[in-house]
């Protein structure tokens, strides 16, 4: 029995597989059956189901191995029922008095049969998943003669072994050992457990069930070699409506960690910038403009405000705002805020991507008096490193920032290292670091809200499965732990711009409104936010 919430496959479809690619695999049937059930939260049973003329069992699923053995053992005693009726008890000659005392032995041995049966069945259930099957392939093996009838029976238990084996697993158990069948070329049981996977998640469900339901379609998508088409279909989308806010600006709003993130940075700009009367600010990632709301305030509301800041986002081609006016739509929103507040507010869209930006590009109309500041939030990451080309987009982009002479460098990104680490490695990586982020997202959303489902949906499952199922320059995302970034920057000539006090400080206020799992702790001048015991992002500056 495993308790989850009901959700069926067209409501499956809904959320994850009905996507715009031709290359999407859907889920096939699997060998368990589920039961249906209602969306007040009712545990489905998962029960056995044996090939052709074999029963159903759900009391005792185990009792099928010990009626397969049983019939092989020519040692077992003849004292049960089924021996004792095959008995003619008219062709023996004894009375009445006789009669009742052998009735009475035959239930004795009987009753203190199946209490043995049932204590072994409870003491030692764990022992019988893992021995079971090996007795059975021992049995067969043996020089006995075995009827037909037999042999089937041996067959269905070894069968409804592994089915029990596997349904006996929690989802996480299940999918490291997916992810193991995957990484040692067993395709074939590897689509098994996938499938038995799908009948045990929900993405409406307990965080572990909702990253269990996104971590097995990104193996799947490994299976199928599918993930760049699924990466693609996933990208965050605006909503219809302008009153809404996009995904992944929800993501940053409700995931503390994130907006912990921009608060950090936008802390190391104001306090560089402090005695500057005009600064210019270059974006490799606006993406919804979130940081820069809570920067224009700040600087607005300084005694000494700068008499003109210019904002330079970098817009890729292909980018998802291409389809609602690039990030001119953006640049209006800042700019209103900005006379809002009456701070002289300029914004410039470059559209080029970022690994064929040149200085000549992005100090077009700057003036030698401004104060150059480079922000990279969530964007290095994305440059693909020596791991996957001589030319090493990452470290050229760095360079290319070092040449500009930037008076400080922020740069914040995800703690945990999916870069390098073989496949499996970065499996479980991927997991722990996500299981973190949804358990994170319960508390600051509903388990009904849409925005969350959207959330998970359009960002974490994207980057979820292009981790997983990417290999190459097909994989974007390409995580770093905090001291590989620290190498990579150092070496490209940026020395450390340790956060002040006040703003560890002003963080650690705000985690009381939100919740006390969430942490903040200062390591070689940087900030690292986390989930419990867990880190999550990581916030530094660099001159």
């Amino acid at each position: 029995m495993y308790r989850t919430d009901a959700y069926s496959s067209q409501s499956y479809k809904k959320y994850f597989h009905d996507l715009q690619t031709e290359e999407l695999i859907e889920p096939s049937s699997s060998e368990i059956s589920t039961t249906s059930i209602d969306q007040d939260g009712a545990s489905s049973s998962y029960q056995l189901i044996a090939s052709s003329g074999a029963s159903l069992l759900t009391n005792k699923p185990f009792d099928t191995f010990l009626m397969s053995t049983r019939n092989h053992s020519a040692d077992k005693s003849n004292f049960g029922s089924d021996s004792m009726e095959n008995r003619s008890v008219d062709s023996i000659e004894i009375d009445s008095e006789m009669r009742s005392k052998l009735q009475a032995l035959e239930k004795a041995l009987l009753d203190d049969s199946e209490a043995d049966e049932e204590e072994e069945y409870v003491t030692s259930q764990s022992m019988e998943i893992d021995s079971i099957q090996n007795m059975l392939i021992n049995d067969h093996d043996s020089p006995k003669e075995y009827s037909s009838s037999d042999s089937n029976i041996s067959t269905i238990s070894i069968t409804n072994t592994k089915e029990i084996t596997r349904i006996s697993r929690t989802p996480k158990q299940l999918l490291y050992e997916c992810a193991n069948a995957i990484s040692e070329g067993n395709k074939e049981e590897a689509t098994s457990m996938i499938n038995s996977l799908r009948k045990m998640v929900s993405i409406q469900g307990e965080p572990s069930q909702r990253i269990a339901a996104y971590m097995v379609e990104g193996l799947a998508a490994r299976l199928a070699e599918s993930g760049k088409s699924i990466y693609r279909a996933l990208r965050c989308k605006e909503p219809p409506s302008s009153d809404r806010l996009a995904a992944m600006q929800i993501l940053f709003e409700v995931c503390p960690c994130f907006k912990f993130g921009f608060i950090a940075a936008n802390n190391a700009i104001t306090e560089a910038v402090k005695d500057d009367r005009k600064v210019h600010i270059i974006d490799f990632d606006i993406n919804q403009g979130s940081q820069y709301i809570n920067l224009i305030q700040t600087l607005a509301s300084r005694p000494c405000k700068p008499s003109h800041v210019r904002l330079t986002g970098i817009d890729d081609p292909e980018s998802v705002q291409r389809s609602i006016g690039g990030l001119n739509i953006i640049g209006q929103r800042l700019e209103k805020l900005a006379e809002s507040l009456g701070l002289s507010f300029e914004f410039r869209a470059v559209a080029s991507r970022t690994s064929i930006v040149t200085p000549s590009m992005l100090k077009l109309n700057c003036c030698p008096d401004e104060a150059l500041v480079v922000n990279f939030a969530f964007q290095l990451h994305h440059m693909p490193d020596e791991s996957v080309s001589t030319i090493n987009e990452r470290d050229q982009l760095l360079r290319l920032v070092k040449s500009m002479n930037p008076k400080i460098v922020t740069v914040i990104e995800q703690d945990v290292n999916t870069n390098t680490t073989p496949f499996l490695q970065r499996f479980v990586e991927a997991y722990n670091y996500y299981s973190a982020v949804f358990e994170s997202l319960d508390v600051t959303l509903p388990r009904e809200s849409q925005d969350r489902m959207n959330v998970e949906r359009q960002c974490l499952a994207r980057d979820i499965v292009n981790t997983v199922a990417c290999e190459g320059e097909d994989r974007i995302e390409r995580y770093e732990v905090a001291g590989k970034w620290r190498a990579r920057i150092t070496m490209a000539g940026f020395n450390s711009s340790p956060m002040s006090s006040n703003v560890s400080d002003e963080i650690r206020k705000l985690i009381k409104m939100y919740c006390d799992r969430y942490n903040i702790k200062e390591e070689k001048g940087a900030l690292h936010f986390g989930w419990e015991d867990k880190n999550l992002i990581v916030a530094s500056a660099w001159r």
